[in-house]
Protein backbone atom coordinates (compact mmCIF):
# COMPACT_ATOMS: atom_id res chain seq x y z
CA UNK A 1 0.00 0.00 0.00
CA UNK A 2 3.02 2.33 0.77
CA UNK A 3 4.35 1.97 -2.44
CA UNK A 4 0.97 2.99 -4.31
CA UNK A 5 0.44 5.77 -1.88
CA UNK A 6 3.42 7.18 -3.77
CA UNK A 7 1.31 7.42 -7.27
CA UNK A 8 -0.01 10.42 -5.82
CA UNK A 9 2.82 12.47 -5.63
CA UNK A 10 3.77 11.22 -9.01
CA UNK A 11 0.21 12.27 -10.33
CA UNK A 12 0.57 15.71 -8.12
CA UNK A 13 4.32 16.20 -9.39
CA UNK A 14 3.40 15.72 -12.94
CA UNK A 15 0.03 18.01 -12.44
CA UNK A 16 2.32 20.91 -11.44
CA UNK A 17 5.11 20.25 -14.30
CA UNK A 18 1.94 20.05 -17.06
CA UNK A 19 0.79 23.51 -15.48
CA UNK A 20 4.24 25.12 -15.68
CA UNK A 21 4.77 23.91 -18.93
CA UNK A 22 1.28 25.18 -20.39
CA UNK A 23 1.96 28.52 -18.58
CA UNK A 24 5.62 28.67 -20.45
CA UNK A 25 3.61 28.55 -23.53
CA UNK A 26 1.16 30.94 -22.94
CA UNK A 27 3.12 33.36 -21.54
CA UNK A 28 6.31 33.00 -23.30
CA UNK A 29 6.07 31.00 -26.38
CA UNK A 30 2.65 31.90 -28.13
CA UNK A 31 3.33 35.60 -27.83
CA UNK A 32 6.24 35.27 -30.04
CA UNK A 33 5.64 32.89 -33.16
CA UNK A 34 8.89 34.15 -34.50
CA UNK A 35 10.47 31.50 -31.60
CA UNK A 36 8.04 28.94 -32.93
CA UNK A 37 9.36 29.12 -36.12
CA UNK A 38 13.04 28.62 -35.22
CA UNK A 39 11.91 25.49 -34.15
CA UNK A 40 12.85 22.52 -36.53
CA UNK A 41 9.35 20.25 -37.71
CA UNK A 42 9.53 17.96 -34.81
CA UNK A 43 9.92 20.74 -32.28
CA UNK A 44 6.88 22.46 -33.52
CA UNK A 45 4.87 19.13 -34.03
CA UNK A 46 5.23 18.84 -30.13
CA UNK A 47 4.55 21.91 -29.21
CA UNK A 48 1.30 22.21 -31.06
CA UNK A 49 0.61 18.73 -29.52
CA UNK A 50 0.82 20.45 -26.12
CA UNK A 51 -1.22 23.61 -27.04
CA UNK A 52 -4.01 21.09 -27.92
CA UNK A 53 -3.78 18.75 -25.31
CA UNK A 54 -1.84 20.47 -22.69
CA UNK A 55 -5.31 21.57 -21.20
CA UNK A 56 -6.53 18.28 -20.66
CA UNK A 57 -3.47 16.45 -19.63
CA UNK A 58 -3.10 18.77 -16.34
CA UNK A 59 -6.78 18.37 -15.56
CA UNK A 60 -6.89 14.54 -16.00
CA UNK A 61 -3.83 14.92 -13.79
CA UNK A 62 -5.36 16.63 -11.26
CA UNK A 63 -8.39 14.71 -11.01
CA UNK A 64 -6.13 11.79 -10.89
CA UNK A 65 -4.21 13.19 -8.06
CA UNK A 66 -7.03 14.10 -5.79
CA UNK A 67 -8.85 10.90 -6.36
CA UNK A 68 -5.79 8.76 -5.16
CA UNK A 69 -5.69 10.67 -2.28
CA UNK A 70 -8.97 10.24 -1.23
CA UNK A 71 -9.02 6.62 -1.69
CA UNK A 72 -5.50 6.42 0.25
CA UNK A 73 -6.73 9.12 2.86
CA UNK A 74 -10.16 8.40 3.43
CA UNK A 75 -11.21 5.12 1.44
CA UNK A 76 -12.98 4.36 -1.90
CA UNK A 77 -16.15 5.06 -0.56
CA UNK A 78 -15.91 8.43 1.00
CA UNK A 79 -14.43 9.67 -2.16
CA UNK A 80 -16.55 8.27 -4.19
CA UNK A 81 -19.47 9.42 -2.57
CA UNK A 82 -18.05 12.82 -3.37
CA UNK A 83 -16.82 12.38 -6.39
CA UNK A 84 -20.35 10.94 -8.36
CA UNK A 85 -22.16 13.90 -7.17
CA UNK A 86 -19.14 16.73 -7.91
CA UNK A 87 -18.98 15.01 -11.83
CA UNK A 88 -22.77 14.43 -12.37
CA UNK A 89 -23.77 17.77 -10.72
CA UNK A 90 -21.40 20.25 -12.39
CA UNK A 91 -22.08 18.47 -15.87
CA UNK A 92 -25.48 18.99 -15.50
CA UNK A 93 -25.21 22.60 -14.44
CA UNK A 94 -22.44 23.09 -17.32
CA UNK A 95 -24.60 21.99 -19.79
CA UNK A 96 -27.70 24.25 -18.79
CA UNK A 97 -25.05 26.92 -18.43
CA UNK A 98 -23.86 26.26 -22.13
CA UNK A 99 -27.49 25.64 -23.47
CA UNK A 100 -29.64 28.65 -21.37
CA UNK A 101 -27.09 31.34 -19.81
CA UNK A 102 -28.23 29.75 -16.32
CA UNK A 103 -26.42 30.28 -13.78
CA UNK A 104 -23.14 31.70 -14.94
CA UNK A 105 -24.34 33.17 -18.12
CA UNK A 106 -23.95 33.10 -21.76
CA UNK A 107 -20.98 31.68 -22.53
CA UNK A 108 -19.37 28.78 -24.85
CA UNK A 109 -16.27 26.62 -24.80
CA UNK A 110 -13.61 27.14 -27.51
CA UNK A 111 -10.96 24.46 -28.35
CA UNK A 112 -8.23 23.11 -26.28
CA UNK A 113 -9.83 21.46 -23.09
CA UNK A 114 -10.78 18.00 -24.96
CA UNK A 115 -14.45 16.34 -26.46
CA UNK A 116 -17.01 18.00 -25.31
CA UNK A 117 -19.95 16.57 -24.06
CA UNK A 118 -22.92 16.76 -26.25
CA UNK A 119 -20.84 19.08 -27.65
CA UNK A 120 -20.82 22.25 -25.29
CA UNK A 121 -19.23 20.99 -22.46
CA UNK A 122 -15.03 19.75 -22.36
CA UNK A 123 -15.67 16.31 -20.34
CA UNK A 124 -12.17 17.80 -18.25
CA UNK A 125 -14.70 20.35 -17.17
CA UNK A 126 -16.62 18.20 -14.14
CA UNK A 127 -13.04 17.22 -13.67
CA UNK A 128 -11.47 20.14 -12.45
CA UNK A 129 -14.77 21.05 -10.49
CA UNK A 130 -14.24 17.70 -8.87
CA UNK A 131 -10.78 17.45 -7.52
CA UNK A 132 -10.31 21.50 -6.70
CA UNK A 133 -13.95 21.32 -5.00
CA UNK A 134 -12.86 18.41 -3.25
CA UNK A 135 -9.61 20.03 -1.81
CA UNK A 136 -11.49 22.92 -0.86
CA UNK A 137 -13.81 20.95 0.71
CA UNK A 138 -11.36 18.69 3.12
CA UNK A 139 -9.28 22.03 4.18
CA UNK A 140 -12.69 23.84 4.96
CA UNK A 141 -13.89 21.15 7.20
CA UNK A 142 -10.64 20.37 9.05
CA UNK A 143 -10.13 24.11 9.47
CA UNK A 144 -13.65 24.38 10.83
CA UNK A 145 -13.69 21.70 12.70
CA UNK A 146 -10.81 22.90 14.70
CA UNK A 147 -12.51 25.89 14.78
CA UNK A 148 -15.64 24.41 16.75
CA UNK A 149 -13.79 22.21 18.11
CA UNK A 150 -15.21 23.47 21.53
CA UNK A 151 -18.67 24.24 20.60
CA UNK A 152 -21.46 21.78 20.79
CA UNK A 153 -22.28 21.58 17.07
CA UNK A 154 -23.21 18.52 15.43
CA UNK A 155 -21.29 17.02 12.94
CA UNK A 156 -23.65 17.32 10.41
CA UNK A 157 -24.04 21.02 11.23
CA UNK A 158 -19.95 21.22 10.91
CA UNK A 159 -20.11 19.55 7.62
CA UNK A 160 -22.73 21.37 6.06
CA UNK A 161 -21.11 24.66 7.20
CA UNK A 162 -17.81 22.88 5.73
CA UNK A 163 -20.20 22.92 2.48
CA UNK A 164 -20.57 26.58 1.98
CA UNK A 165 -16.86 27.41 2.99
CA UNK A 166 -15.79 24.84 0.65
CA UNK A 167 -18.07 26.81 -1.94
CA UNK A 168 -16.58 30.41 -1.39
CA UNK A 169 -12.81 28.57 -1.54
CA UNK A 170 -14.04 27.11 -5.09
CA UNK A 171 -15.57 30.55 -5.86
CA UNK A 172 -12.29 32.60 -5.17
CA UNK A 173 -10.20 30.18 -7.24
CA UNK A 174 -12.60 31.76 -10.28
CA UNK A 175 -11.96 34.71 -9.78
CA UNK A 176 -8.73 34.45 -11.33
CA UNK A 177 -9.67 31.27 -13.89
CA UNK A 178 -12.24 33.28 -15.66
CA UNK A 179 -10.20 36.43 -16.73
CA UNK A 180 -7.44 34.15 -17.28
CA UNK A 181 -9.44 31.69 -19.65
CA UNK A 182 -12.08 34.06 -21.28
CA UNK A 183 -9.88 36.98 -21.89
CA UNK A 184 -6.59 36.05 -22.60
CA UNK A 185 -5.26 36.44 -26.08
CA UNK A 186 -5.32 32.66 -26.06
CA UNK A 187 -8.51 31.86 -24.39
CA UNK A 188 -10.31 28.45 -23.60
CA UNK A 189 -14.27 30.21 -23.25
CA UNK A 190 -15.92 33.01 -23.81
CA UNK A 191 -18.28 35.00 -22.12
CA UNK A 192 -21.45 36.32 -25.14
CA UNK A 193 -22.54 39.14 -22.83
CA UNK A 194 -20.47 41.81 -21.40
CA UNK A 195 -19.88 41.28 -17.89
CA UNK A 196 -19.87 43.96 -14.98
CA UNK A 197 -16.95 42.12 -12.92
CA UNK A 198 -13.90 42.31 -14.86
CA UNK A 199 -15.65 41.23 -17.90
CA UNK A 200 -17.74 38.03 -15.33
CA UNK A 201 -21.43 38.47 -15.19
CA UNK A 202 -21.92 39.01 -11.74
CA UNK A 203 -24.10 35.86 -11.95
CA UNK A 204 -21.53 34.22 -12.77
CA UNK A 205 -19.79 34.38 -9.44
CA UNK A 206 -23.40 32.99 -8.44
CA UNK A 207 -23.35 30.10 -10.76
CA UNK A 208 -19.95 29.16 -8.93
CA UNK A 209 -20.98 29.45 -5.48
CA UNK A 210 -24.95 28.08 -5.96
CA UNK A 211 -22.88 24.77 -8.17
CA UNK A 212 -19.85 24.12 -5.65
CA UNK A 213 -23.10 24.15 -2.51
CA UNK A 214 -25.03 21.98 -4.49
CA UNK A 215 -22.79 18.91 -5.19
CA UNK A 216 -20.74 19.30 -2.08
CA UNK A 217 -23.69 19.84 -0.16
CA UNK A 218 -25.08 16.02 -1.94
CA UNK A 219 -21.65 14.56 -1.04
CA UNK A 220 -21.58 15.70 2.58
CA UNK A 221 -25.33 14.17 2.89
CA UNK A 222 -24.61 11.25 1.20
CA UNK A 223 -20.76 10.81 2.66
CA UNK A 224 -22.51 11.76 6.34
CA UNK A 225 -21.50 8.49 7.84
CA UNK A 226 -18.35 8.71 6.51
CA UNK A 227 -15.27 9.89 8.41
CA UNK A 228 -13.26 12.47 7.24
CA UNK A 229 -10.91 13.86 10.20
CA UNK A 230 -7.10 14.33 8.36
CA UNK A 231 -4.44 15.66 9.78
CA UNK A 232 -1.72 18.52 8.46
CA UNK A 233 0.37 16.08 6.49
CA UNK A 234 -2.84 14.32 5.02
CA UNK A 235 -4.02 17.87 3.78
CA UNK A 236 -0.24 18.58 1.95
CA UNK A 237 -2.03 17.31 -1.51
CA UNK A 238 -5.31 18.97 -1.52
CA UNK A 239 -3.65 22.25 -0.28
CA UNK A 240 -0.90 22.05 -3.16
CA UNK A 241 -3.63 21.44 -5.57
CA UNK A 242 -5.55 24.33 -4.48
CA UNK A 243 -2.67 26.54 -4.89
CA UNK A 244 -1.41 25.64 -7.77
CA UNK A 245 -4.27 25.79 -9.32
CA UNK A 246 -5.28 28.88 -8.24
CA UNK A 247 -1.18 30.25 -8.96
CA UNK A 248 -2.03 28.82 -12.72
CA UNK A 249 -4.92 31.21 -13.08
CA UNK A 250 -3.32 34.32 -11.23
CA UNK A 251 -0.43 34.05 -13.45
CA UNK A 252 -1.80 34.33 -16.46
CA UNK A 253 -4.51 37.00 -15.57
CA UNK A 254 -1.42 39.02 -14.04
CA UNK A 255 0.84 38.89 -16.84
CA UNK A 256 -1.83 39.14 -19.83
CA UNK A 257 -4.67 41.62 -18.68
CA UNK A 258 -3.93 45.00 -17.21
CA UNK A 259 -3.53 46.29 -13.89
CA UNK A 260 -7.25 46.59 -13.43
CA UNK A 261 -7.25 42.39 -13.00
CA UNK A 262 -5.14 42.40 -9.50
CA UNK A 263 -8.67 43.31 -7.75
CA UNK A 264 -9.70 40.25 -8.46
CA UNK A 265 -6.87 38.45 -8.14
CA UNK A 266 -5.98 40.11 -4.86
CA UNK A 267 -10.09 39.19 -3.74
CA UNK A 268 -9.34 35.59 -4.55
CA UNK A 269 -6.02 35.99 -1.84
CA UNK A 270 -8.08 36.96 0.64
CA UNK A 271 -11.02 35.07 0.82
CA UNK A 272 -9.77 31.88 -0.81
CA UNK A 273 -5.44 31.47 -0.39
CA UNK A 274 -5.23 33.33 2.87
CA UNK A 275 -8.21 31.08 4.31
CA UNK A 276 -6.79 27.87 2.64
CA UNK A 277 -3.50 28.02 4.13
CA UNK A 278 -4.79 29.09 7.85
CA UNK A 279 -7.08 25.76 7.64
CA UNK A 280 -4.34 23.55 7.07
CA UNK A 281 -2.34 25.31 9.44
CA UNK A 282 -4.53 25.13 12.63
CA UNK A 283 -5.27 21.67 11.87
CA UNK A 284 -3.44 19.05 14.05
CA UNK A 285 0.05 17.96 12.72
CA UNK A 286 -0.06 14.36 13.83
CA UNK A 287 -2.87 11.67 13.78
CA UNK A 288 -6.13 11.85 12.34
CA UNK A 289 -9.72 12.88 13.93
CA UNK A 290 -11.65 10.28 14.17
CA UNK A 291 -15.55 11.70 13.82
CA UNK A 292 -17.25 7.80 14.27
CA UNK A 293 -20.58 7.81 14.85
CA UNK A 294 -21.49 4.90 16.08
CA UNK A 295 -25.42 5.45 16.59
CA UNK A 296 -25.87 6.99 13.29
CA UNK A 297 -27.05 10.15 15.41
CA UNK A 298 -25.68 13.95 15.05
CA UNK A 299 -23.10 13.90 18.24
CA UNK A 300 -21.33 17.43 19.42
CA UNK A 301 -17.79 17.70 18.21
CA UNK A 302 -15.32 16.61 20.04
CA UNK A 303 -12.53 18.79 21.19
CA UNK A 304 -9.69 17.98 18.67
CA UNK A 305 -6.20 16.87 20.17
CA UNK A 306 -2.72 18.27 19.42
CA UNK A 307 -1.48 15.15 18.98
CA UNK A 308 -2.46 11.81 18.72
CA UNK A 309 -1.72 8.31 17.57
CA UNK A 310 -0.56 7.73 13.72
CA UNK A 311 -3.61 7.21 11.29
CA UNK A 312 -3.92 3.44 10.27
CA UNK A 313 -5.46 4.76 7.00
CA UNK A 314 -4.23 4.87 3.80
Amino acid sequence: MKRLVLFQWFFLIAHIVAMVFGLAGLILVLPHPEFIATLPSFGQTLFQLSMTGGGVVYIVLGALTVFLHGYFSLGLRSTALFFIPAVLLSLGSELLGTSTGFPFGHYAYLNGLGYKVAGLVPFTIPLSWFYLGFSAYLLAYSGLRVAFSRWRMGELSLRLLAVVTGAVLLTAWDLVLDPAMSQAPFPFWEFQEVGEFFGMPYRNLVGWVGTGTIFMGVAALLGRKEPLGLNRGQLVVPLCVYLANFAFGAMITLTQLDERFMIPTALGISIGVLPAIVCWWVTPARGAVSEAMPDRSEPAIAPVPVLSAPSKRG
